[in-house]
């Protein structure tokens, strides 16, 4: 029998990243491939889960693990993913690095691609509610690999989902975990109880929370890829204002179509506020007028050319975020050439005045929506 945790199965040869949420998502890390288990997977998935050390930490599972629940799971989960209600993916380590001593008490071996573990994200579009939950195998304890696993579905989840916050139970003999969870940007929330399948009855958690508003933009874990943090529109510069915040000036546009909608823009993953819905726009070069900055950043993210003379200013926002001071005009355009193209990652999207409000927005967009949903 050879060691639990060696040779471990195989992701499909080439598969690339697709954040689209569906059947065919899958995600990478700096280390890891993300993507939804397969068949193939099911003999070094069981091998993992099937060990009292990893069950007795997740809340459904029972101890012994059958190897059928392991087939039967594995044929769920691609029309879960497909009814956007639930996603579970393997973690699958890629580069072929060490893995630590067996279980079985074998010898660190290098193996080519190396299933380590599983993490799942189930969705309530309900209440905009997501819960996290993941598990890594014995040989792999110890690696970071649930930080960075984590911290990568719950960007893409933000981005992607139509979700305020992501909810997770850890339990309060497990602190390993609950440190995973604090360095990812999860915050406590308090404690409760939890039925423990494996441990045949409840058990104390404690209940931790992430909001898109408090997450940051690159987490703190040992793999973290560097990336500059970006308020909304990626306004990080401007002349002090009151109590030392600086004031930073943005130009956004109300772009409107022959049938009366409006254009949105999503903001794409690896930005502040990733996910949330804004009008287009950008922050003022020095010596720029607002019409100016608006002509220029809809050529730059949309591809789209403005005659200044068909921006008509509608109104203007005032916020006051925790770093910074935003002030934002708003204009409303009906007339442009070219052809509408997302270059920055976002999504686009046409929504009529009716619906403006449905959509998740940064706070200081919120209030302009009445305004612009009268005048439509």
């Amino acid at each position: 029998m050879r060691p639990a945790g060696l040779m471990i199965g195989t992701a499909p040869p080439r598969l690339r990243e697709q954040t689209r949420p569906g059947a065919d998502t899958a995600l990478r890390s700096p280390r890891f491939l993300m993507r939804l288990p397969d068949p193939a997977d099911a003999a070094d998935l069981h091998r993992l889960v099937n060990d009292w050390g990893v069950v007795r930490m997740l809340s459904r599972l029972p101890f012994p693990y059958p190897r059928s629940l392991t087939d039967d799971w594995i044929a769920s989960v691609g029309a879960q993913a497909a009814g956007r209600t639930a996603w579970h993916f393997v973690i699958i380590d890629t580069a072929g690095r060490p893995t630590r001593p067996s279980i079985a008490g074998g010898a660190t071996r290098v193996a080519g691609e190396t299933l380590v573990g599983c993490i799942g994200l189930q969705f309530d579009a309900a209440s905009r509610h997501a819960t996290l939950g993941y598990w890594i195998g014995r040989p792999f304890w110890g690696s970071g690999i649930a930080a960075e696993a984590a911290a990568r579905v719950t960007q893409w989840a933000f981005a992607h989902l139509e979700i305020d916050r992501i909810g997770a139970a850890v339990a309060l003999d497990n602190p390993a975990s609950a440190a995973v969870l604090r360095r990812i940007g999860f915050v406590e929330r308090g404690t409760g109880t939890q039925m423990f399948l494996a441990r045949g009855g409840e058990h104390p958690v404690t209940l931790f929370e992430a909001r898109r508003d408090t997450l940051p933009v690159t987490p703190r874990t040992p793999h973290a890829q560097s990336a500059k943090p970006s308020a909304p529109r990626d306004e990080t510069t401007g002349q002090p204002g009151p109590a030392g915040k600086p004031i930073v000036l943005v130009a956004a546009a109300a772009l409107i179509d022959a049938d009366n909608r409006v254009l949105l823009a999503r903001r794409p993953e690896g930005k502040r506020m990733a996910g949330l819905w804004e009008f287009p726009g950008g922050k003022l070069e020095p010596g720029e007028t607002p019409e100016a900055a608006l002509a220029r950043e809809l050529r730059e993210e949309l591809g789209i050319e403005i005659a200044q003379s068909c921006l008509a200013p509608i109104g203007f926002a005032s916020h006051g975020y925790d770093d910074f001071h935003l002030l934002m005009p708003l204009f409303i355009c009906r007339r442009w050439t070219g052809r509408l193209t997302p270059r920055e990652g976002q999504t686009l999207e046409w929504v009529e005045g009716a619906r403006l409000a449905t959509y998740a927005m940064p706070d200081a967009d919120k209030p302009l929506v009445p305004l612009l949903r009268d005048l439509l």
